[in-house]
């Protein structure tokens, strides 16, 4: 019997138990996994403790990304086979040792992506991708700030971005933080919530205003982040888990500047070709090696409690990962 981190009700993670639980067979259309590693999400835990913008179904199986080995093929699907290494994803259903998932929404894992990788690749490089090069309009030779840069889509824009021909300087707290940034790839760091952090950007940045914000943060950086802003300059709301920002409306004004949101579960219901060639261009450059996401601490599904109290701290320079084997 598989097992399944399961809430019959919203709560702190300590309120959640590890149980048995069998998804059965699948239906037509999914495939069953066995998931071998579950990425766990500052958004994860918030959904868990019903304080997300949606509340999902009781009982309840937190995670959204995850990867594992298809175990069966259901009825209609021709694209995957068992034994195939996978990515998966959902509303849920992903803090198990197996599932049922939709097979058309699924990909392969490149043969040179390891499955803790692929469990925090989709999600937070897709992301990046659609805030940079579709919602951003990022133009190689431009200069990003991304804050929240050891964070997971924080430092998917610090690869993203390179990848663009981007100049990145990188906003993180600590020098752990940092240092995981320029691992990452970012051209030079900045501290966050120092006295002269604008100072610091303008610095990294030779006396210039910077072009692109990639916020994934929120709370009182976005003011200070979008006043570092040039002509054109393009703030991208990615989250705000410190908090929702009143911005002040002659900020964008006087700088000729955009506030834009980022959210990327509505690009594929509203623009689904768009949304679908870009997840694939995503996955191509993801086969070519060119993305590495930094993991910073793994723990056995029994850990789940703990994995998902480190997630929700904030405090990693890097991934959360749960590991089922």
């Amino acid at each position: 019997m598989t097992h399944a981190v399961i809430g019959r009700q919203f709560g702190p993670p300590e309120s959640y138990a590890l149980e048995p639980f069998d998804p059965g067979s699948p239906g037509e259309g999914q495939v069953r996994v066995a998931i071998r590693a579950a990425g766990v999400s500052y958004v994860d835990v918030l959904t868990a403790m019903g304080q997300y913008q949606f509340k999902p179904p009781l009982p309840f199986i937190p995670g959204s990304e995850a990867a594992g080995v298809v175990e069966a093929v259901g009825l209609g699907v021709t694209h995957l086979a068992t034994g195939d290494r996978v990515f998966c994803g959902g509303l849920g259903g992903l803090f198990a040792e197996a599932n049922c998932f939709r097979a058309a929404n699924m990909a392969k894992i490149p043969d040179a992506m390891s499955f803790e990788s692929a469990a925090v690749f989709a999600v937070n490089y897709q992301t990046a991708y659609y805030a940079l090069a579709d919602r951003g309009r990022a133009q190689a030779g431009e200069t990003l700030l991304v804050l929240g840069a050891a964070g997971g889509t924080g430092f998917a824009a610090i690869q993203v971005g390179k990848h663009l021909g981007l100049h990145v300087i990188a906003s993180a707290s600590s020098a752990e933080k940092q240092a995981a940034a320029l691992a990452g790839g970012a051209d030079a760091v900045v501290t966050t919530g120092a006295d002269d952090w604008r100072e610091q950007v303008a610095a990294a940045n030779g006396g210039r205003p910077v072009d692109i914000v990639f916020d994934p943060v929120g709370g009182d950086a976005t003011e200070l982040a979008f006043r570092n802003l040039g002509y054109d300059g393009r703030h991208l709301v990615i989250g705000f888990p410190a908090g929702i920002a009143a911005l002040r409306t002659n900020l964008p004004l006087l700088k000729s500047a955009s506030l834009i949101g980022v959210q990327m579960r509505d690009h594929a219901l509203k623009r689904p070709a768009e949304a679908e060639a870009m997840r694939r261009k995503v996955m191509e450059l993801a086969g070519e090696g060119l993305f590495s996401p930094a993991i910073a601490k793994r723990y056995p599904i029994a850990g789940y409690a703990a994995a998902m109290n480190a997630a929700f701290s904030g405090k990693a320079a890097g991934r959360v990962v749960l590991t089922m084997e």
